[in-house]
């Protein structure tokens, strides 16, 4: 009572059959490629929805642009006067202190800065009574947003 086993002196476990010269180790990279070129194209379809804010006609100005580490807070203001926080978030000027507050207050003292982000044909007292609103909210830096010339 002996069990059969290959010619090769080797047990195929019991599956019956001769598997020739042994296990095939080559990966086959074709999926991979296929998946990363999808990913890709995803990325670069969302990549230019991800911009930040509402859009607005900013002044045109040659200054460069300010390095920046951590997430910024921007605060849009269209040309109807309509306040935004971040991407979209619609709220009413009465709120921006509570809800900029409620954002910093994680934050350390000298990293509390938010820049706003104004459209050009606005006039100068709405953004002044938000620059107002955000200093009694606790931020300690303003910084206002143009864009380059020929934008």
């Amino acid at each position: 009572m002996g069990m059969a086993s290959s010619s090769d002196g080797f047990d195929d476990g019991g599956m019956g059959g001769d598997f020739g010269a042994g296990v095939k180790s080559e990966i086959n990279v074709t999926p991979l490629v296929d998946v990363m070129l999808v990913l890709l194209v995803i990325f670069m379809v969302t990549a230019p929805l991800l911009q930040q804010g509402v859009e607005v006609n900013l002044p045109k100005t040659t200054n460069a642009p300010l390095p920046g580490s951590e997430e910024q807070l921007v605060i849009s203001i269209d040309k109807d006067g309509t306040v935004f926080l971040g991407a979209g978030n619609k709220i009413a000027m009465a709120d921006v202190g509570k809800k900029v507050a409620a954002v910093l207050e994680k934050r350390p003292p000298d990293a509390r800065k938010a820049y706003i982000k104004a459209d050009a044909g606005l006039q100068y007292q709405v953004i002044m009574d938000v620059m107002g609103t955000l200093y009694l909210s606790g931020v300690t830096q303003v910084g206002l947003m143009s864009a380059p010339p020929g934008q």
